[in-house]
């Protein structure tokens, strides 16, 4: 298992390469027929810059099947070392992006298995009020949807309207609305909206039948309304207007002034804090909260990243023993309009520092 936090690198050896086209299996796939003995990788290093391809595409499907950074890299783990296992059972390029989709799908669909839906705090109850004796004990990993850089998912180059679909398909909102979708319909969705698939290819991707994958989607669709977003969104890059809203956040928030930073945020803005289920949402409560328990982030510093297709920022806040300043969140930031719509800080930044290359401290 990798180490979380960081991501792994496989290479395998030639010998590796040999045992797999020995004849060992990809799991329960449903294989293509082999390929020619002459149109197959002849060494490591073909192999993996074929497979290795497809990497970035896999994980932001995983990542929207399971809600979670690190479950996706495992899951795309996997199924590179089932591709490999089975490598004399594909047949060209075209094939061969299907038949992993196939395999990461089985994969995502095992490991969705008797396991709880991944959500955010604004899932899990009302908005609360600026007390931190309602905090209550942080909420075991597993229960959060987590962040994603930009890095690891989007593709680069290309059709720019593609990437804005890819882009919108990735924030934390979209991707938590379809953790409300049962597995399976979870999967047509995402093959059929996001990646625009055809029917037929995903009734045969899901060994069932076009008529199954249309109902699946007809309910897929409703309940994404229901929660009020959609898979036919697309989100453009910012604008000057936005670049200017988020650098006035960023002023107002290390500067730690109320009245500057609630005026950039909307009436009903969110403001939640993995681990914790408490969220808040009115101006006078975010202030409060940030006047109160949270006033020991005044004097903090932040160094702007990229999460989820969304601005985002490392908050490091003064070090307890005087000398720099310590990570604290990772802010993810939404807009919405001329407003901010949500802030959420993950407050886990030993997991998700490392991840989006935030260093360990700031030194004075």
């Amino acid at each position: 298992m990798r180490q979380p936090g960081y991501p792994y690198h496989w290479k395998m050896s030639e010998v590796t390469v040999q045992n797999a086209q020995a004849g060992a299996t990809a799991g329960s796939v449903a294989e293509p027929a082999p390929c020619p003995p002459e149109a197959r990788p002849r060494s490591a290093e073909q192999l993996e810059h074929q497979l290795d391809g497809y990497r970035r595409e896999l994980t932001a499907y995983a990542y929207r099947m399971l809600g979670s950074t690190f479950e996706a890299e495992d899951a795309v783990q996997e199924t590179l070392l089932r591709a490999w296992r089975g490598l004399d059972r594909f047949e060209g390029r075209a094939a061969l992006r299907s038949w992993l989709y196939r395999i990461a799908t089985n994969v995502c669909l095992d490991m969705l298995t008797a396991r709880q839906r991944r959500a955010r705090p604004m899932d899990l109850g009302p908005a609360g009020v600026a007390d931190e004796r309602l905090l209550g004990d942080p909420l075991p990993e597993v229960t959060w949807i987590e962040p994603m850089p930009n890095e690891r998912v989007l593709p680069t180059g290309g059709d720019p309207a593609e990437i804005a679909v890819t882009r919108e398909s990735i924030r934390l909102a979209f991707v938590a609305a379809l953790q409300h979708l049962p597995a399976r319909q979870r999967a047509v969705l995402i093959l059929r909206e996001v990646l625009r698939w055809k029917a037929s290819e995903v009734a045969e991707l899901l060994d069932t039948s076009v008529a199954s994958v249309n109902s699946a989607l007809q309910r897929a669709r409703a309940t994404l309304q229901a929660h009020e977003v959609s898979a036919n969104e697309s989100s453009e890059p910012m604008n000057d207007a936005q670049r200017a809203l988020l650098a006035r956040y960023v002023d107002a928030f290390e500067a730690y002034d109320m009245d500057k930073l609630t005026a950039v945020l909307a009436e009903d803005a969110t403001w939640n804090m993995p681990p914790y289920a408490l969220w808040l949402q009115t101006h006078l409560d975010i202030r409060n909260w940030c006047l109160g328990p949270g006033i020991g982030c005044e004097g903090s510093i932040l160094i702007p990243t990229v999460a989820n297709g969304m601005p985002a920022f490392g908050q490091y806040k003064p070090a307890a023993d005087g000398d720099g300043r310590e990570p604290w969140s990772l802010q993810v930031v939404e807009m919405s309009g001329d407003r901010i719509s949500c802030i959420t800080f993950f407050l886990d930044t030993a997991r998700f520092f490392p991840i989006f290359g935030l260093p360990p401290r700031l030194e004075s």
